[in-house]
Formats: C-alpha cells, sequence, structure tokens
C-alpha cells in the first residue's frame, strides 16, 4: 500500500492537542494506524507538547487525584476486555473499536444512486459516517461550507483534483467543488468526517439533504 496523499501538519497538531472534533479524531486516528510517515509526524507532535507541559507552571490538584486517575485506568480497561476481539479485515484498529467489529458489524443505510452510508455515534462539533460507493458509481457533484475529511478504507476515488486509494485521505475545504468517482473493478469504501453541511449543485440531493444528514 502506498500512500500519497496525507494529513496536514495543522491537523495533526490539533490531534496532539486534544483540539480536534471527535469525527475528525477518529479519520487522523484510523489513517495514523494506517500511514508510517504520519505516525512518525504525530508521534513527533506529541513529544513537542509533553515538553511544553513539563516546562509550564505546576498547577495545584486534589488530595483524591492519583485515586481517581487510577479508577477511570481500571474502568478504561475493563471496558476494552468487554469489546468484541479485533479481526483482520477492511476496517483499521480504531474504526473496529469504534463500530465493534468489520464491516459485518455496519448497518448500512440507502443514500441514493446505489451509495450506502452509516452514520457513526461521536460528539457535537462533527459528523463522521462510513461512505459505500460501487464500482464505477459518482457521489453528486458538490462544494463544502466548512472542511471534509475523507479517508479511503477501500477501493479508490478519482475527482477534480487527483486519484485516492487506501490509505489516503482528501482534506476539502470551501474552495474545492468536486464529483468523486469510484474506480471501475472495486467498491470504494470511506470513512468521511464534516463539520458543516454540504453544499450540493443539484436539487435532488438537496431535497434528500436533511433526511441523510450529509
Amino acid at each position: 500500500m502506498t500512500i500519497k496523499h496525507h494529513l496536514t501538519d495543522a491537523l495533526l497538531m490539533s490531534y496532539a492537542a486534544g483540539t480536534l472534533p471527535e469525527a475528525f479524531s477518529l479519520v487522523v486516528a484510523t489513517h495514523v494506524s494506517m500511514c508510517d510517515e504520519c505516525r512518525a509526524r504525530a508521534g513527533s507532535f506529541d513529544a513537542v507538547g509533553g515538553g511544553l507541559l513539563e516546562e509550564g507552571p505546576v498547577a495545584a490538584v486534589s488530595a483524591d487525584c492519583l485515586a481517581a486517575t487510577m479508577a477511570l485506568i481500571r474502568e478504561t480497561k475493563a471496558e476494552r476486555a468487554e469489546r468484541k476481539p479485533r479481526v483482520a479485515g477492511v476496517l483499521p484498529r480504531p474504526l473496529q473499536d469504534c463500530v465493534g467489529g468489520d464491516l459485518s458489524a455496519i448497518k448500512w443505510r440507502p443514500a441514493g444512486l446505489g451509495v450506502k452510508q452509516a452514520i457513526l455515534s461521536t460528539a457535537d462539533g462533527a459528523t463522521a459516517r462510513l461512505l459505500y460507493i460501487p464500482a464505477g458509481s459518482a457521489v453528486p457533484d458538490h462544494g463544502h461550507r466548512g472542511t471534509e475529511l475523507t479517508l479511503v478504507l477501500q477501493g479508490a476515488f478519482r475527482d477534480q483534483t487527483d486519484r485516492f486509494g487506501r490509505g489516503d485521505v482528501e482534506v476539502a475545504d470551501e474552495d474545492l467543488k468536486h464529483t468523486p468517482v469510484a474506480d471501475i473493478g472495486e467498491d470504494c469504501i470511506c470513512l468521511a468526517a464534516t463539520d458543516a453541511p454540504l453544499r450540493f449543485s443539484s436539487w435532488l440531493p438537496r431535497l434528500a439533504q436533511p433526511f441523510l444528514k450529509i
């Protein structure tokens, strides 16, 4: 797997600082698990953040801070023990942890023209969804009112900018208007996160937009 399209430094720094919406953090974590280059860059930003914390002022904590922290750690370990075991498949580990398995755990819903989606449960601020685009099919022409991150998990798609294969991530902003088309030969599955509704060009997707929550 050769990854050509990577995350920006700004996204990786925000991820390291913990300031991204949960939906965007899920995309970043999933890409980082697939990409050696971005994993190394993310690690360097973590190291910088740790250094800044060490040089910062000392803050007072409550007497039971250590006990409360250890309790949270025990709860987290218990939650992990209850999760379904990870299996080899299309979805990388962070995404399997989120959905509770691989593709068989996904509850797809039709989004029109053969495209299917599954909206994932994340905190407010942005929306994450899995998209299934049949080989050779297109997502309706659209622009953006905010930022959209699209990570390819299977297959590939092309748009006005380039081709994006497994592991590639496209960072789209308000300046990009495109029509993603899945490559012929293999269905395309993507993880996408948006922090604002898309701006569709044709009237039919606009009518369906409130129901699809895109």
